[in-house]
């Protein structure tokens, strides 16, 4: 049996306040679409004069709201349609004038409107002058905000638009979107310990060159990312990759494939799902050259030995974890990641097409389990990884 997974994005309100650090919520709405969000700007009236609302549409691909009388709105009820329709609100920059109307539940335009009339959880990230966050009436209103259930992002500390040094400065988007990751989140995993390895091996010749295998470790980052965000407790075996790890519990640094066995043996007993994502090399030289092999016209022939099969020595213990596979296939995709799956006695395996996942930031993947074929239609791996993590979840459950 074949089907097709359908996944409905998360959506999310981003509210923008008068501020220089408008600017910065440009950028935030960029990488919040580009991670697979579906992302509603509001702008109040003070905003617009720092960045116009073009810049959000443009970025986003949605209509900015900007007025609580809109005529559009159905039933001319905007701030009820708006605050209804997603999973949570981020105001970001939130000015001081905007927390103290939001601590004293003013609804004087469509951002404190919908913020007083919403269902779901709501974030902000002050931005001001060191002097106006640090003034008593700001911190009364704070902690007001902080006793009704309102997450304070920030501020950081640091030079200001003014000159001046202190706190008061927006946290940077890169920091804001891993707050909005675990709000978003569902904790399918909450309290599992998942171990995953990602990335190449690296076997040595001598000791300049070596064998690998062409893998990015994009995919398997972003599966541990979207397993921390599911509530894991995530340990990350990695290959030499040139990504910044997600901020997972452990990250164990590898080099060969005898080494991440080593590491996956290692932390394998207290592990409950076992993802084993990494591109391993299936050979290494039986007798590596401790210094670097001369170049000469003669041939030169190496003696290639297999590597140990990780995934099918975890797979094979009396008590394993609940174990997953990744195929990536050149040909006969479906055939040749089935035969790799009853071989390995796996209860879900991800296969691809090697061609068209290496080094690119989308896919599209198979799911291969007990039930069938499952096809999760092309887009980015973290969309991928979230996705995967939720099948995993639903598998693991059963």
């Amino acid at each position: 049996m074949s089907t097709t997974v359908i996944f409905t994005k998360k959506r999310l309100l981003v509210g923008i306040t008068g501020g220089v650090a408008a600017y910065k919520a440009a950028e935030l709405a960029r990488l919040l679409t580009q991670d697979g969000i579906d992302v509603q700007t509001v702008m109040t009236q003070s905003a617009c004069h720092f960045v116009g609302p073009v810049t959000f549409q443009s970025l986003t691909g949605n209509p900015v709201h900007t007025d609580l009388w809109e005529t559009n709105a159905a039933n001319n009820m905007a701030h009820i349609n708006l605050s209804r329709n997603v999973d949570a609100i981020l105001v970001a920059p939130a000015s001081a004038d905007f927390i103290a109307r939001l601590a004293n539940g003013r609804a004087d335009d469509l951002l404190a409107t919908l913020c007083l009339a919403r269902d779901c959880p709501l974030m902000i990230a002050p931005a001001m002058n060191r002097q106006m966050w640090e003034n008593p009436a700001t911190q009364r209103n704070l902690s007001l905000l902080r006793h009704d259930g309102i997450k304070i992002l920030g501020p950081a500390s640091g030079e200001q638009a003014c000159g001046e040094i202190g706190m008061g400065r927006m946290l940077e988007a890169c920091e804001l979107i891993e707050a909005v990751r675990a709000a978003l989140q569902t904790g399918w995993l909450q309290g599992k310990n998942v171990l995953v390895t990602a990335g190449p091996t690296f076997e040595a010749i001598d000791a300049v060159r070596g064998i690998t295998n062409s893998s990015s470790g994009k995919m398997g980052y972003a599966i541990a990312l979207a397993a921390m965000e599911a509530g894991a407790k995530v340990t990350l075996v990695s290959g030499p990759t040139c990504l910044m790890p997600p901020a997972v519990d452990k990250v164990i640094r590898v080099v060969s494939a005898n080494d991440m066995l080593i590491a996956v043996q290692a932390e394998i007993s207290q592990t409950d799902i076992f993802i084993s994502v990494a591109a391993v090399a299936d050979y290494r030289v039986e007798k590596i050259n401790p210094q670097k092999i001369k170049k000469t016209d003669a041939r030169l022939s190496l003696e290639l030995i297999p590597n140990p099969d990780i995934l099918m020595t975890v797979s094979n213990l009396p008590r394993p974890p609940f174990c997953v596979g990744f195929a990536a296939e050149t040909e006969d995709l479906e055939k040749n990641a089935e035969i790799k799956r009853r071989k390995k006695k796996l209860p879900l395996l991800v296969a691809n097409l090697a061609q068209d996942a290496i080094g690119s930031d989308e896919s599209e993947l198979m799911l291969l389990d007990d039930a069938g074929k499952h096809i999760l239609p092309k887009a980015s791996k973290i969309a991928q990884a979230r996705h995967l993590i939720k099948h995993i979840s639903s598998l693991y459950k059963q």
